[in-house]
């Protein structure tokens, strides 16, 4: 190998060294600054000191000079630590800002970019200055960290794989700074030794491993691995490109769809087979009797050769498929690396004292799914401790440790991954939700839950003050959006005093899924299985009109219906007197989508849409069905949010239309609101019999019949809810319609007047007369 390969060979192995090496460093530096004063304080010193020496040596071979320098610089500075020293806040602030500019020197040494005027070549004078005694706070640079109590420069959105710690995760990424060099076949097989750097992590003994000894909070509460067999031990770690990965989990998924695709040719030849011994019977006692006997035995042993060969198929693709997956999983606390820094440099900048506590970080999940998974993370564990904790005064005043808690936990859920975040803060502020969701001309619900749901609008923040880590209203909307692009949801509960909890629910996997086909508006669309609650077929008396929109009333609760051919702007199809509807749920929230045809369930590979369609409206990806066919896979999020605020349609024949003037029983007790609708009905060409309660109105049906009631619900003698439910009790009257209109807009008032059996249910604060006759018509 010539000097100029060697070189490069050397430098490529030197920054995936680097970045392994500079998550061990924030690890132990983090919890150095957590320890300090505890026996185990010395133990974290030896490891930072261990890891820096490594680095040193590294860098000497690789001829990065001015990464040796810091490093032996940043060895003098933590050596007195190791006798028990106690290092200042200033102190603390330099090292991490030299764990920064390491980092931002290898990225620039990877793009073959000068290190002379970097923030490491920067911040060189006041590593001499501390080792020397003289501690002050870093120079602000364009990585490092301001001094202590300033705000540190947060991680934006399309930076964040630049969050502190965020290297290690990088390293294992399509696209990261190290990838260009393994793919080149640059790094020698030394690179690939135990002991290697990048490796070190997961070596016994290593500066990584022992940043996770017990007492550091990432890794207290997190179950143990299972030990390794002898035989894994003895096998020496090999790196694969996460391209790689993604290739070979590709042509698994093909290998599994073209296994599905022989299972449907096997049942084909089976039927061709059943065909023949039909034609056999039908000649029998003529010539071409034996000659379609031969056929058919030969078509049968085919057939049985087929199936034999699509099973064994199905098993190896079935085991290749699991052996890919299991090969590019990372434990759930490698997807976390960077957060626990994250969360110190906010708290820091905001005046506060904040720990991350990491449960499950055991747990196996898809390296893409963790690297989808970080900016949602990083972006609630950030707002947890600039919006959620309190300043150490008031959590005093609370009675409430001074150190806020922020818990990051995952968990397997059947098919799904749900990853929450928490903390024991203030809670959310819903009054200053509602208030600025007002504001901004939203309309602001009664239901605490769903006003809870303000905080992911878009530009509607809660904060007093602008500041780098808070107060533009983006984050929250940002994580939403993420996260349904990942076929997932994001749900938020809180309490007063006590803290507000996210849940994101997201699949397991990103690129295969079982799907129900529909077809709608003559076309056959994909549907997660997963987000699939229900199938149910509708009659016209079971839906029920809800403030002008058609709802399906299910035995727990109301569910927004509406057609999905209309959701997705395609050709309806035509009125049944039966409707088939496929009932989504996405977090708490479900929605009735009305369909043509259910088709069938089955599995599906998962593509992106590509640039030119992925903002696509209610469409998520491409779903590659077993026959080779693509069909869109749609969104569940998206169509329960959009089924929910869709007006009135024709999803039923219209009845045959009299033309005999229609007699409208109408009861409210105030005199300005009868007037009113009593005007908008007989402007409509209705008969309108005006009542002052429900009393009268009772007397008045039972007098002169009536073709439908418009009933107030508070009334004095006999309110709506009992008429409606003397009326449903009649059976002269059983099945007329009966409209409420009411100013009780609260999910369980609705329920309590259909459950009495209304037709449908208006709400006198969004009162429409429009709402109103569309609703009288439909019904009639």
């Amino acid at each position: 190998m010539d000097r100029d390969r060697l070189a490069q060979a050397l430098l490529a192995t030197f920054l995936e060294e680097l970045e392994g090496h500079v998550a061990s460093l924030n690890r132990d530096l983090l919890a150095l600054e957590r320890e300090q004063g505890t026996p185990r304080a010395a133990e974290r010193v030896a490891a930072l000191l261990r890891t820096l020496h490594s680095v040193k040596g590294a860098a000497r071979a690789a001829s990065a000079l001015l990464v040796e320098t810091a490093c032996h610089r940043l060895e003098e500075v933590l050596e007195p630590l190791r006798d028990g020293r106690t290092a200042s806040p200033e102190l603390y602030e330099l090292c991490f800002a030299a764990v920064d500019a390491l980092d931002d020197a290898g990225r620039r040494l990877a793009s073959k970019q000068e290190l002379a005027g970097s923030p490491l070549d920067t911040l060189l004078p006041d590593l001499e200055r501390a080792a020397n005694g003289d501690v002050s706070a870093p120079h602000a640079t364009g990585t490092t960290p301001h001094a202590p109590g300033a705000a540190r420069p947060p991680a934006s959105t399309d930076e964040s794989s630049r969050a502190p710690g965020a290297s290690a995760a990088r390293s294992r990424a399509p696209g990261s700074a190290a990838e260009p060099s393994r793919a080149a076949g640059a790094a020698p097989e030394s690179s690939r030794m135990p002991g290697s750097s990048a490796e070190s992590s997961r070596m016994p003994g290593s500066s990584a491993e022992s940043s996770r000894m017990p007492g550091s909070s990432a890794e207290s509460s997190a179950p143990e691995s299972p030990p390794s067999s002898p035989v894994l031990e003895a096998t020496l770690p090999v790196r694969v490109s996460a391209q790689k990965l993604d290739a070979l989990l590709s042509r698994s998924g093909e290998l599994r769809v073209a296994s599905l695709r022989l299972e449907g040719r096997t049942e084909t030849l089976e039927g061709v087979r059943e065909e023949l011994a039909r034609m056999r019977e039908a000649v029998q006692g003529t010539e071409a009797e034996s000659s379609l006997r031969r056929a058919e035995k030969e078509l049968a042993r085919v057939t049985r050769e087929l199936a034999a060969d699509q099973r064994t198929l199905s098993g190896v693709a079935t085991g290749m498929d699991d052996e890919v997956r299991r090969a590019r999983t990372l434990p759930f606390l490698e997807g976390c690396e960077g957060l626990e820094r994250a969360a110190r440099d906010v708290a820091r900048s905001e005046g506060k004292k904040a720990r991350l506590e990491v449960h499950g970080g055991a747990l196996e999940l898809d390296r893409s799914l963790l690297q989808s998974l970080r900016e949602p993370m990083l972006h609630l564990v950030r707002n947890a401790v600039a919006h959620g904790l309190e300043s150490p005064e008031e959590r005093r005043r609370a009675h409430k440790p001074e150190e806020g808690r922020v818990t990051l936990s995952a968990r397997l859920r059947g098919s799904r991954v749900e990853v929450t975040v928490e903390d024991d803060g203030r809670g959310l502020n819903l009054e200053a939700l509602r208030a600025r969701a007002v504001a901004q001309g939203i309309e602001a619900p009664e239901d605490d839950e769903d006003a809870a749901r303000l905080a992911f609008h878009s530009g509607l923040s809660t904060s007093t003050r602008v500041t780098e880590v808070a107060g533009r209203g983006v984050g929250l909307d940002v994580v939403r959006t993420q996260v349904e692009a990942m076929r997932g949801t994001v749900e938020v509960s809180t309490l007063p005093g006590q803290g507000a909890r996210f849940a994101l629910d997201v699949p397991l996997t990103l690129s295969t899924l079982r799907v129900l086909l529909v077809s709608a508006g003559g076309q056959i669309l994909a549907l997660a299985s997963e987000g699939v609650a229900r199938l149910v077929r509708l009659s016209p008396d079971e839906v029920r009109d809800v403030e002008g929109r058609p709802t399906w009333v299910a035995e727990d609760a109301l569910v927004p219906l509406a057609s999905l051919a209309d959701v997705l702007g395609l050709p309806p199809g035509p009125p049944r007197q039966r409707r088939g509807a496929v009932v989504l749920a996405a977090g708490t929230a479900r929605a009735a989508l009305v369909v043509d045809e259910v088709l069938a369930e089955q599995e599906a590979l998962v593509r992106a849409l590509g640039p030119r369609v992925r903002r696509a409206r209610h469409v998520s990806a491409a779903a590659v069905l077993p026959d080779g066919r693509l069909s869109l896979l749609l969104n569940p999020v998206s169509l329960v949010r959009a089924a929910g605020g869709r007006p009135s349609t024709a999803l039923f024949p219209a009845p045959v239309t009299q033309r005999t003037r229609r007699r409208i029983v109408l009861a409210d007790d105030s005199p300005t609101t009868r007037a009113l609708e009593q005007s908008i009905l007989e402007g409509a060409g209705y008969d309108v019999v005006p009542c002052v309660d429900g009393a009268e109105a009772w007397e008045r049906l039972q007098a002169g019949g009536a073709d439908a009631l418009v009933l107030d619900v508070e009334m004095p003698r006999m309110d709506g809810i009992a008429l409606t439910e003397a009326v449903r009790a009649s059976p002269r009257f059983a099945r007329l319609p009966v409209i409420l209109v009411t100013a009780r807009g609260r999910p369980e008032d609705k329920a309590r007047g259909l459950q009495a059996g209304a037709s449908a249910y208006l709400v006198k604060s969004a009162f429409d007369p429009t709402s109103l006759l569309e609703t009288l018509r439909r019904l009639l």
